[in-house]
């Protein structure tokens, strides 16, 4: 979806000519696996670092152009809403001292950003969904003036033929409609990326699905959407109901959404998750490409597959496949790992990172083939479990219920900590990140738990706005402490009344009808 240059199919001829290219690069794809040529020799791993920007009212600050100027960064880019950015991490060989680079080169483009922000009286935030978002903020209006967002929007929109309806249950309950695609960009992320050979591509993908539910439960950050109290991690349900293009006819049909966990195991090759795609998702953009990639293949170089990532880009998948060519020329393979939240901190977030990809490195030896020792349908269970509970979940493993503290400390954690240590990387650094995740599991507190417990304390002497503010502001003041999330403190009592700056009767009102 980095692709500018996209429009809609004027016609069926011009509809079934990147068809063709589609069908051809999944046969160029196919061909690249049978003669082995993706890359192996090394293994890379990157990030993807979304934000939010707030600005003095700590509400959503539509200066994200104003910043990306003063910034001149080819790092930086824009998302779908003008109060949101993106860094994009620099992809480094998984060895020896990943992390610490990894680590250093976002919290420099951080410090960065910080400073550019300043400038134009925001304030730069880490958090899966901002508590104080609401509707206002989502007119079309604020949407990034990026083509290809407004085409998407029109698709989507198009395809459904009503409004995108949004309904989420948890501690609360928000049921409401949007006439515009707008809530997705609610969600902001930490997308950790993993190349991975051709060869253990089926099974470290399938294990990559086993293991979400639990490691997404240890990083839950997003229990807050307009003031309600929903799901530990609302961006899984948020990201899935905002941009469904289904409507009542598809859904008696039982068709899929395109934001999906995934219906079934890998069995045999990477190029079943693309034929499924292309089988159950019709193309939503076209692209101007001349590539031919079998002529390609033929003449010994190595083709990009346009279409195939177009249209690949238009499906989200949780654990997304990915195709690209290395700087080496070869082509690769990776994860994306799309479930993890943006922050509350930079250090939780590689903590995050250096969990799953520990897990990943980690495979088990009694777990090599965990396809055939667990249902498909646990899995997925698991996985809306865990992003519904959080830590409060109980999970399906091996044909046993255990709590998310059982399974993290007895399992996942030491799993992780052998499977670092078995691509060598520097043991201070699997130390430092992973005992982030061990104390966090054993005070029970990630940002979802700190966020829903002091919000609900700050309820009886608060309307929601105001809650919701006060619960930003802290967010701000904890993580320029640098501290991770389990060691922040309880807000006082007096924050309960210590932040009411407001500049609209909305923020102060309550609108529960008996209270009006």
């Amino acid at each position: 979806m980095g692709d500018q240059n996209i429009s809609s199919f004027n016609d069926q001829v011009e509809r079934q000519q990147f068809t063709r290219c589609l069908l051809n690069d999944i046969k160029a794809f196919e061909r690249m696996l049978k003669d082995n040529l993706f890359e192996h020799e090394i293994l890379r791993i990157g990030a993807e670092q979304e934000m939010v920007l707030v600005g003095p009212d700590w509400m959503p600050a539509l200066t994200y152009d104003k910043i990306l100027a003063e910034l001149n960064d080819p790092n930086f880019t824009t998302e779908l809403g003008r109060f949101n950015l993106e860094i994009n991490l620099d992809p480094i060989p998984f060895q020896g001292d990943a992390f610490s680079r990894m680590q250093h080169q976002l919290e420099e483009k951080m410090a960065k950003v910080r400073d550019a922000a300043a400038k134009f009286g925001t304030r730069v935030l880490l958090t899966g969904i901002l508590p104080t978002i609401d509707r206002e903020h989502l007119v079309f209006e604020n949407m990034t003036p990026n083509p290809r967002y407004k085409l998407m929007n029109d698709l989507i929109k198009s395809r459904r033929d009503a409004d995108f309806e949004v309904s989420i249950r948890g501690i609360d309950e928000l049921i409401t409609s949007h006439p515009n695609i707008l809530f997705e960009a609610c969600n902001t992320s930490f997308q950790v990326h993993m190349q991975l050979t051709q060869h253990d591509y089926v099974q470290k993908y399938n294990w990559a699905q086993a293991i979400a539910g639990p490691v997404m439960a240890a990083s839950a950050n997003s229990p807050l959407l307009m003031g309600r109290r929903l799901w530990k991690e609302s961006r899984i349900a948020l990201f899935q109901q905002s941009i469904d293009t289904r409507n009542t006819r598809h859904l008696k049909r039982d068709v899929e959404s395109r934001v999906s966990f995934g219906k079934s195991w890998l069995y045999k090759s990477p190029a079943e998750i693309y034929h499924n795609n292309i089988s159950r998702f019709n193309a939503m953009f076209s692209s101007e490409t001349s590539e031919q990639s079998l002529d390609v293949l033929a003449e010994g170089g190595i083709p990009k597959l346009k279409a195939l990532c177009l249209h690949n880009g238009t499906v989200y998948m949780w654990n997304r496949t990915c195709y690209g060519v290395s700087d080496t020329g070869k082509p690769h393979l990776r994860i994306e790992n799309r479930y993890l939240p943006s922050g509350p901190t930079t250090l939780d977030e590689m903590a995050n990172a250096a969990f799953w990809l520990g897990l990943m490195a980690g495979i088990p030896e009694q777990h090599q083939e965990i396809n055939t020792q667990m249902d498909f349908e646990d899995v997925r269970y698991n996985f809306y479990a865990g992003a519904q509970l959080g830590m409060d979940a109980n999970f399906k493993w091996m044909g046993k219920s255990k709590s998310a503290k059982d399974i993290l400390l007895t399992k996942f954690l030491p799993w992780a900590y052998e499977g670092l240590q078995s691509m060598k990387i520097d043991q201070h650094d699997i130390d430092r990140l992973l005992s982030v995740v061990v104390n966090r599991v054993q005070k029970r507190q990630n940002g979802a738990t700190w966020m829903l417990r002091n919000y609900t304390s700050l309820l009886p002497n608060s309307t929601r706005a105001e809650a919701s503010v006060s619960i930003t502001r802290a967010l701000h003041t904890n993580e320029s402490t640098g501290a991770p999330v389990h060691l922040w403190p309880d807000l006082e009592s007096s924050h309960s009344d210590g932040h009411k700056h407001f500049y609209l009767v909305n923020q102060i009102m309550d609108s529960d009808i008996a209270t009006v």
